[in-house]
């Protein structure tokens, strides 16, 4: 409840100088105080202190890596990178620079090689393997930093003054190569870095909303709402690097979309710097009809149509309850069925996610070393309890991560009927501690690709929505296409291929699939692993599944879009390209939308 004399809207401080301890690595995920590492008696360690598992051993990971996928990982068996690979001179308009001189100071302009090159990337695999072992070709020219949306004006008239390519930039997480720049690009382009402009401008506790600059990284957006007892609920897997304005350009969802919606449930309103001008509205309503909502255009946009400046969210109290849960179901058909059930018969909880076998036993192998006998054997005794009392095979057995949020009635109401429903498909408490470490393994896992890649592993994830009646057999095509096509071509080892359910809806789910092989003497590994990806999306587009869910499209993906898309819309798209920049100065190309 809101008492009387609090005030109706807050306008908070400007964030603090983010710390050199929030410092993010330039060559690989995450920050520079954390990564993977081999310990001084050969098991893989994560170094730093910002996580639930940093500074512990994790002495199964290693041997169950080698046994997955029949390989040898080693200390010795290393493929070292030569990061930064070649850095191509810019080229930058001098009548350009000059006019932005005239309106930004000189630390708002940055030329420097690695800094163009981070901006010229995200976090495909392809993208990945090639800052470190080969090269990425075309990358910005210069960075900018606007710090307000008066900059941001300035900066596109400057662009079509002196035709110049913009390419925005929130937290360089996407994994569609969507910050990849178009080797054919002759004109200067400039990445276009919002996190300067990461601003909460005001917080309506009357009416629940709040207006935030579109750079605003996702960890400070939750941790500043916090401080005046509400928070949006948006938290996707990339959170803590992610930011607002991003979210609305790739059309994201958080894992808690369940309580709080995805992210278009949650903007009221957004403004958006375009060729034409700007776009916005005089006020955000709780609901409106006044024909078509220009809106609604930049979710899903891709940086292809203006820059996000800040957005109108809805916000809500901080839940009165924060608890976690886990279940074990002895199959994964059977977990999917009591996902299926709970959704028809109940409310979710915030989160509710099933992993097949393989990913649960990747998350077994990344338990940290017993720190005490007692320790040892309750784990020992709850394994044989699972696995003879309760007759779950190692090999078929899976596990549901839960978090429940709300006020403490519906939380109890919630877990009632999930664990009455899960018991009726076998399903067996795990625990709320392991719900916790399975939620809090997302962020430190993230870590674990780029340094995989050092030692001859390469991976990556994508993702589709697909109907409840086709999900199943959609998850077991893909994991046998990968795996056939993989034989087919005499790769080494064995391919991972695994999947999880992630999000739950009243008509399907969010499939996530993981696939990684071993590339020592594979030529151009990285190419191999894209022909093989688009295979899977083949797969997932042939079975009744989405081009995405959550991801976009990008440049990975576009060729895709006929598939999916009748050439009236494809082409709808383009013309609507077409009148609102006409000369292409937001020129990433994502979507095939570049007026080529």
């Amino acid at each position: 409840m809101i008492r009387k004399d609090a005030p109706t809207i807050i306008y908070p401080d400007a964030p603090p100088t983010p710390s050199p301890a929030e410092a993010e690595s330039l060559d690989v995920w995450g920050f520079r105080d954390t990564h993977f590492d081999f310990s001084e008696n050969g098991h893989i360690i994560i170094r730093g202190s910002r996580y639930e598992l940093s500074g512990k051993e994790l002495p199964r990971f290693l041997p169950w890596v080698r046994e997955v996928l029949v390989c040898d990982v080693n200390p010795r068996n290393i493929n070292s990178p030569s990061y930064p690979t070649a850095i191509p001179d810019p080229q930058v308009s001098a009548a350009f620079m000059h006019d932005l001189k005239q309106t930004l100071k000189p630390d708002q302009l940055d030329t420097a090689g690695e800094i163009r090159l981070r901006h010229g990337h995200g976090h495909t695999q392809d993208e990945m393997y090639s800052i470190k072992y080969t090269k990425l070709g075309r990358i910005p020219d210069m960075v900018v930093y606007p710090e307000s949306e008066a900059d941001v004006t300035s900066l596109v008239q400057a662009a079509k003054k002196h035709g110049v390519s913009l390419i925005p930039y929130g937290g360089g997480t996407n994994v569609t190569d969507a910050l990849r720049c178009d080797t054919r690009e002759q004109r200067t382009i400039v990445s276009v870095d919002m996190h300067r402009m990461s601003r909460i401008l005001w917080i309506d506790r009357t009416n629940m909303m709040a207006s935030i600059q579109a750079g605003a990284v996702g960890r400070n957006i939750m941790r500043e709402l916090e401080k005046y007892g509400v928070t949006m609920g948006h938290e996707p897997d990339s959170v803590e690097f992610s930011t607002l304005g991003g979210w609305i350009a790739t059309n994201a969802s958080g894992m808690k979309k369940n309580r709080y919606g995805n992210i278009e449930d949650l903007v009221l309103d957004v403004s958006v710097v375009t060729a034409a001008g700007k776009l916005e509205r005089t006020s955000a309503s709780p609901r409106e009809s006044v024909g078509l909502d220009l809106r609604r255009l930049m979710f899903g946009s891709e940086g292809t149509l203006g820059v996000i400046t800040s957005a109108v969210v809805k916000i809500f109290p901080l839940p009165e309850v924060q608890e976690y849960g886990s279940v074990l179901f002895p199959t994964f058909e059977r977990g999917f069925a009591f996902m299926y059930d709970l959704t028809r018969e109940a409310t979710p909880p915030a989160s509710v996610r099933l992993v097949d076998n393989l990913q649960f036993q990747f998350g077994l192998a990344l338990k940290p070393k017993s720190q005490s006998i007692v320790a040892d054997l309750k784990s020992k005794a709850e394994k044989l309890f699972v696995t003879r009392v309760k007759g779950f095979e190692p090999d078929k057995m899976v596990a549901c991560t839960l978090v429940f949020e709300g006020t403490r009635a519906e939380v109890e109401q919630q877990q009632r009927d999930l664990y009455r429903i899960a018991a009726r498909h076998g399903g067996m408490k795990a625990g709320a501690e392991n719900g916790r470490r399975g939620y809090q393994l997302t962020f430190s896992i993230a870590y674990i690709r780029d340094f995989l890649m050092n030692y001859y592993i390469i991976a990556e994830s994508f993702e589709t929505s697909v109907p409840w009646s086709h999900a199943l057999a959609l998850s077991d095509n893909v994991k046998r296409r990968l795996a056939d096509e993989y034989k087919l071509r005499g790769l080494p080892g064995k391919p991972f291929v695994s999947a999880r359910v992630t999000q739950v809806y009243p008509t399907g789910v969010c499939i996530y699939f993981y696939f990684g092989f071993y590339y020592k003497g594979i030529s151009n590994p990285h190419c191999v692993y894209l022909e093989l990806e688009n295979m899977a999306r083949d797969e997932i587009l042939k079975s009744g599944g989405s081009l995405s869910h959550h991801h976009g499209v990008g440049k990975l993906r576009r060729a895709f879009l006929p598939r999916i898309m009748s050439e009236t819309a494809i082409q709808w798209k383009h013309e609507l390209k077409k009148s609102l920049d006409p000369i292409n100065i937001f020129g990433a190309g994502n979507q095939g939308l570049d007026l080529r």
